[in-house]
């Protein structure tokens, strides 16, 4: 969320910043409405201010008719007060309403855009994979191999159903527990995060209201995650970080859960977008410094970035144009992953830093060097999400007679073979 008086004293920006990420929000509605706030705020301050000045004089006062004129009165004052504090809790309802549609402003840096087809390409690793042979698609391949029922998964979840079996787990535990230590190393505080979160913290990571289509509901109004990243956001929530902890920084494991309600009749088949998941997050919190955001933020990409050229899969990173930015992403990297069988690149992996605009909703502070109470600021990157880079790994290193090689890095985590099938 952006600070009210940001918005007032850089309003052309943020309505500049909500044109780029193709974001519709009144922000002329919003200051109108906010002087509104300020003058009843003000008003009912003074109200109560009086009614506690009356309130001492009744308990004080010897003087049987003053103490009657000073009750009437203060009746007639509370009359008034709860008038001006219903009138306050409307436009606060309407104010916290639009305040949680204010986009975040993007970096000067975020390249102009609609969507994803217009997000550009910084770089690109291993040459992108052909075969001399007739290549089949990872669905073909992991159901000769018996690593995959889709049928049975449809049967038992519905539309978008799966069971991963036999080397299709194993290859999913493989990749967990080599990600686990390949992450490890890099500092992280490791975690096992809760799925079912409040409401609240959705709001606080910008999820709601927009995402609301996309997400599960419980039968006690909280929802399923998509992402650990918030619940992990929520672990100092209305907290103090000591500054010397800082950055703080947490590698979070949980399974996903989205209702993909966006993307109908997008990839129906396969593994490429399911409704159910598991992933590890990075999620950092640091000093409300910009250029410790832009350095972590290269961090955590690059950190993917080497997890994927250690298990030799080519890839594509790309700076996200504004109108595929989420609400409080100031910039964003995706990496996607070559797919021979579709002869493109699929995403695997985003990386995002929101300044303060997250931690605000989530009160999470510290004190700097000279007392001063500051907002952390947060960063999230995916490390890696199963099953969907079983997609471009099974892909990839198919073999001519129809056999799936092993990546070497994987190779001890499965009982040092080197070959399925």
């Amino acid at each position: 969320m952006l600070d009210i008086k940001f918005i007032r004293e850089n309003t052309d920006a943020v309505k500049d910043g909500a044109r780029k990420k193709h974001i519709t929000v009144d922000i002329d509605a919003l200051l109108i409405l906010d002087e509104r706030r300020i003058q009843t705020q003000g008003l009912v301050d003074s109200l109560r201010q009086e009614q506690n000045t009356i309130g001492r004089d009744i308990a004080t006062t010897t003087d049987v008719k003053l103490r009657e004129t000073l009750v009437t009165e203060m009746r007639g004052l509370k009359e008034d007060l709860k008038k001006h504090e219903d009138s306050l809790k409307a436009i606060m309802t309407e104010w916290r309403k639009i305040m949680l549609c204010v986009p975040n402003i993007p970096d000067f840096s975020v390249p102009e855009g609609k969507d994803d087809s217009e997000n550009a390409e910084i770089k690109s690793w291993g040459v992108q994979t052909s075969f001399d042979f007739p290549a089949q698609d990872h669905m073909t391949l992991m159901l000769k191999h018996d690593m995959v029922d889709f049928d049975r998964g449809s049967k038992t979840h519905g539309f978008r159903g799966y069971f991963l079996k036999n080397d299709g787990a194993e290859l999913s535990f493989a990749i967990w527990n080599y990600a686990r230590k390949f992450f490890g190393k890099k500092g992280f505080m490791h975690m096992i995060a809760p799925s079912i979160v409040r409401p609240q913290y959705f709001y606080g990571t910008g999820h709601l209201p927009n995402d609301a289509e996309d997400l599960y509901v419980t039968q006690d109004e909280d929802y399923l995650t998509g992402t650990a990243e918030v619940p992990v956001m929520s672990y100092y929530a209305d907290e103090f970080i000591d500054p010397i902890h800082l950055p703080v920084k947490f590698l979070a494991f949980s399974p996903c859960y989205r209702r993909e309600a966006g993307s109908y009749g997008k990839d129906t088949k396969g593994l490429i977008r399911v409704h159910e998941f598991y992933k590890l997050e990075q999620v950092i919190l640091c000093k409300a410094s910009h250029e410790e955001s832009v350095q972590w933020h290269d961090w955590l990409n690059r950190n993917t970035e080497e997890f994927i050229e250690s298990l030799n899969i080519p890839y594509q990173t790309v700076v996200n144009c504004g109108g595929d930015l989420g609400l409080g992403q100031v910039k964003k990297y995706d990496i996607n992953l070559w797919v021979p069988g579709e002869k493109t690149y699929r995403e695997i992996s985003s990386a995002s830093y929101f300044h303060d605009f997250q931690t605000r909703r989530f009160n999470i502070r510290y004190k700097d060097e000279d007392g001063k109470v500051r907002f952390a600021h947060s960063l999230n990157c995916t490390a890696i999400p199963t099953p969907r880079i079983l997609v471009s790994l099974v892909e990839n290193f198919q073999t001519s007679d129809g056999r799936i090689e092993i990546p070497l890095a994987l190779q001890p985590y499965m009982d040092d073979r080197t070959m399925i099938g």
